[in-house]
């Protein structure tokens, strides 16, 4: 399960925070992403990994003037 953080727009993009908790395995992680950019167009922008295990993703996809896009799933 992911938690959804804060979402903050610059320029032509706009970016979304997802906190990943530790026991979310690597392959899991990556199939919710995987799903974030086909169904949302969602792509990697950064990841921090904790002492914890928690995961720090953030996501990026282009602004878009409709604002109609789904965020990510939470």
């Amino acid at each position: 399960m992911t938690a959804a953080t804060n979402e903050v727009v610059d320029g032509d993009w706009e970016y979304r925070g997802l906190r990943l908790p530790p026991g979310v395995s690597r392959r899991t992680a990556a199939t919710q992403l995987a799903i974030h950019a086909e169904f949302a167009g969602w792509e990697l922008s950064r990841v921090l990994l904790y002492g914890d295990g928690t995961r720090k993703v953030w996501l990026r996809r282009k602004r878009r003037a409709d604002s109609l896009a789904p965020g990510p799933i939470s």
